[in-house]
């Protein structure tokens, strides 16, 4: 087999010497099987695609080596390295000029000629042999190269089709056990609803959320492991990923119920639905919503099929399914829609009671209330933050701005909601007051009722509209009272009412 020298140049050899060489290496080969000393014979696994280590270690004490050859039976040189340290790589182990085999020099002191294979391929697999020749002879080290595949079939089956992992080993092993792991996890419990072939390098059965994840196949022989892994990747609806995912939504506010294919996986039909509680896997359902807005159809197909609730009330919350037919098959995902709102547990004459209300807390692992307002160059700010899923605020001006209700799981956070704190400025305040004294009208009860509407809150939408509509009854209140004493003024000075 033709060989390149890719070291040190061989141009500073003569032809002599290289003649020489060539005639050491010939003798090296004829004579090994007669003279000198054999290391151990190995085993070696390896996965296609990676990197293998073929193992040759002599004797630390043993002379330094004349030369040193690594072949293959059916390919003959792979790497040699000459007495002058030229070193030497067969044509077929090169790719674009670079080597996929080397033996580090740095190891030649401990007396380490293991050979180094880059990006194995099937055709790598097989029998090697390692000459080191010596002084005091050659010395042989045979390794037997196998390499591991492991393939999927189809490579990325739809839910809930057939679909098969195989594991093969070339060249192949007689009497090597197969054991398999999901996720570097014995898959004894996710193989019990598999066929396992008879030698166990292959299993088949139907596509399942619980199947999904790294399977890699372990092959013992001979006292060496050896290890190949693949990745289980089922197409289907991937957002929400799971089944019965949590969508947490604002009383009042937009949502999006997610919907979306594998890409490239479009569905031929689609459909939301939303169904009756307690009954999520039977066909009984419910109407949707009057704010429910499914996608539309266009002329470009897409695999996003969300839908969106425009306004969210408290009686959409609930579990709505979405599905579609992929390949004849009817894939669906459930998902569960968790309404957030704040509601008024206390309204007193000075302070205001609020709390954090969800449909549904399953996930929620704490509570914290952050105060925002804006400063004097107009930017929103954070004031303070309070935990807790109560919250009890003074009806002052200080306590004015947002009020917003952050809920979180075990991952993080998981949404919130806002309270808009409506409190009108201490000089209209004051006008009121005054006006109602004058006209012998209790301004609690009147203060109490706009406070009522505008500091009690349900929600970001509804409380928003509600302080707003604290604040205008206020402004026509006065505006009213005013009306009526400047009419009261007016008649004291008609004209007649003076006497001469």
């Amino acid at each position: 087999m033709p060989l390149k020298p890719l070291s040190r140049g061989s141009q500073c050899q003569n032809t002599k010497e290289k003649m020489l060489s060539e005639f050491f290496i010939f003798g090296l080969v004829m004579t090994s099987a007669i003279t000198g000393g054999e290391c151990e014979v190995t085993e070696v696994f390896a996965q296609e695609g990676s990197e293998a280590f073929l193992s040759c270690k002599c004797d630390p004490s043993s002379p330094n080596p004349a030369s040193v050859i690594w072949t293959k039976h059916d390919k003959g040189t792979v790497w040699r390295k000459t007495q002058s340290g030229l070193q030497f790589w067969g044509t077929s182990w090169l790719h674009k000029k670079t080597p996929r085999v080397q033996c580090p020099h740095y190891r030649f002191e401990r007396r380490d000629y293991s050979l180094q294979i880059n990006s194995v391929k099937l055709e790598d697999a097989g029998l090697f042999s390692c000459r080191v020749g010596t002084a005091d002879g050659v010395i042989k080290h045979q390794v037997m190269l196998r390499i591991i595949q492991v393939s999927i079939s189809p490579s990325a089956p739809i839910w809930d089709s057939t679909f098969s992992i195989s594991c093969d080993v070339t060249p192949p092993a007689e009497g090597a056990t197969v054991q398999w792991t999901l996720n570097n996890i014995s898959s004894i419990e996710a193989i019990k609803t598999l066929q396992v072939a008879p030698t166990k390098s292959l299993v088949s059965g139907r596509a399942s959320a619980r199947l999904e994840g790294n399977w890699t196949c372990v092959v013992g022989y001979k006292g060496e492991v050896g290890r190949a892994s693949v990745t289980l990747a089922m197409k289907g609806i991937i957002q929400p990923p799971k089944d019965d995912t949590k969508v947490y939504a604002a009383l009042g506010s937009a949502a999006t119920l997610p919907c979306v294919f594998s890409p490239g996986l479009i569905p031929s039909s689609s459909a939301w639905e939303k169904l009756e509680s307690g009954f999520p896997f039977k066909a009984a359902t419910s109407p949707l919503p009057a704010s429910f807005s499914q996608p539309t159809p266009s002329s470009q197909p897409s695999v996003d099929k969300s839908a969106i609730l425009t306004e969210v009330r408290s009686e959409d919350e609930g579990t709505y399914r979405c599905s579609g037919t992929v390949e004849g098959r009817q894939l669906t995902r459930n998902l569960h829609l968790v309404v957030a709102k704040v509601v008024n547990l206390a309204n007193k004459a000075g302070s205001v009671t609020m709390s954090c209300h969800l449909s549904d807390t399953s996930e929620v692992t704490r509570y914290e209330w952050v105060h925002q307002d804006f400063d004097q160059s107009g930017n929103l700010t954070v004031v303070s933050i309070h935990k807790g899923k109560d919250l009890t605020v003074a009806k002052k001006g200080d306590d004015k701005g947002e009020w917003t209700c952050r809920f979180y799981g075990k991952q993080g956070i998981l949404g919130n909601v806002t309270h808009h704190m409506a409190v009108m400025s201490t000089f209209l305040f004051v006008i009121a007051h005054k006006q109602l004294q004058q006209h012998n009208v209790k301004s609690d009860s009147v203060f109490s009722f706009v406070f009522k509407g505008s500091l009690g809150g349900q929600n970001s939408g509804v409380s928003h509209k509600a302080a707003a509509a604290g604040v205008l009854s206020i402004l026509l209140i006065v505006l009213l009272l005013v009306l009526v004493q400047m009419c009261r003024n007016h008649r004291r000075v008609m004209p007649g009412s003076f006497q001469l």
